[in-house]
């Protein structure tokens, strides 16, 4: 222990009525550094190094689950606000090194704290510094470690999610659902439900304002429609059509269409138009004279009106005409 050191314990005892003396001193030394050794050998403790950086030092990984291109001013301003607050970033970002002349690490986890940082420096808080914990590790443990930290976040959308794990179902578990839902210890229908999300169209998916606001209920929704062709086709012409409407709100020249908007429209153009009527109000009488019934036909079924004061014997007249007509033609 320095002598900074020593100087800071023998202040606190001295408060006490009566300090231990130099060998008591040396022995409570001796019994912490053993304490912490044997913390360390049992596995209790894990000392880890931390940096703060320069975060222009930093790419992010190509793989990483958000699109750090939909990071805005706006949806980061909590945690800028809450950077600038605390004086410092809190909690760090993991990264691995990276061997490339114009970046030191890319970031595995902890592209807004990234962004943040970036935008505080960028605006006059140069003092700030990006903090990280730097980590060897394979593509496969990246991905295991990003999805571990950002599945319950709100702010990656579950389109951003479902893409992620297609890349990775493929890339890294050779295609086999039920090898990654052990490893991301999740349950299969759980992870099914996010890669059907990752198969919707391009059409479907360019209807919506950004991909941020697709979810995955969305693709339950959808997935009986366009699993047959009578209904997929208005679907994706619909979608289509929404489709040009976003893209021209992104150039500014008209407003976006809200995705709750975007899932009506969508669910009306697949709904199955209702059956038009084979024939519409043939009367069958008993006698030219008679009240009659009046037959229309809806699809497979059959509607059959009548005024409520006809005689039995006009009803039964007008029914037999009826089964006359209909059975023995």
């Amino acid at each position: 222990m320095s002598r900074k050191h020593d100087a800071i314990f023998d202040d606190v005892l001295s408060d006490l009525d009566s300090a231990p003396d130099a060998s008591d001193r040396a022995g409570a030394r001796f019994l912490k550094r053993t304490t912490a050794i044997s913390d360390r050998l049992a596995g209790e403790v894990e000392e880890k190094t931390l940096r703060w950086i320069d975060p222009a030092r930093c790419r992010m990984w190509d793989r990483h689950n958000r699109d750090y291109a939909l990071l805005t001013e706006d949806n980061c301003r909590d945690l800028i606000d809450g950077i600038r607050s605390q004086g410092q970033q809190e909690f760090p970002a993991i990264v691995r090194p990276v061997q490339d002349e114009a970046y030191d690490f890319e970031v595995i986890c902890g592209a807004r704290r990234h962004f943040a940082v970036s935008w505080l420096r960028a605006n006059n808080y140069t003092q700030f510094k990006y903090l990280v914990e730097a980590r060897e590790l394979s593509d496969e443990e990246a991905f295991r470690l990003a999805d571990i930290e950002n599945r319950d976040r709100e702010d990656i959308s579950d389109y951003e999610r479902a893409l992620d794990y297609a890349d990775a179902v493929a890339r890294y578990y050779g295609g086999k659902q039920k090898a990654m839902a052990e490893r991301l210890e999740v349950s299969q229908p759980w992870l099914s439900r996010y890669l059907q999300l990752a198969k919707l169209p391009q059409a479907i998916v360019e209807a919506f304002p950004n991909i941020r606001e697709i979810r995955e209920r969305n693709a339950r929704e959808l997935k009986p429609l366009l699993a047959q062709p009578d209904t997929a086709r208005p679907v994706l012409e619909e979608a289509a059509a929404i489709g040009r409407d976003q893209a021209q709100a992104h150039t500014g020249r008209s407003s976006f269409v809200d995705a709750a908007t975007v899932m009506r429209r969508l669910t009306r153009a697949g709904r199955p138009p209702a059956p038009k009527p084979d024939s519409v109000g043939k009367v069958y009488r008993r006698s030219v004279h008679d009240k009659g019934i009046e037959i229309t036909k809806r699809g497979r079924k059959i509607h059959i009106e009548f005024e409520a004061d006809m005689s039995r014997a006009q009803l039964e007249g007008a029914f037999s005409a009826y089964l006359k007509a209909e059975f023995d033609a």
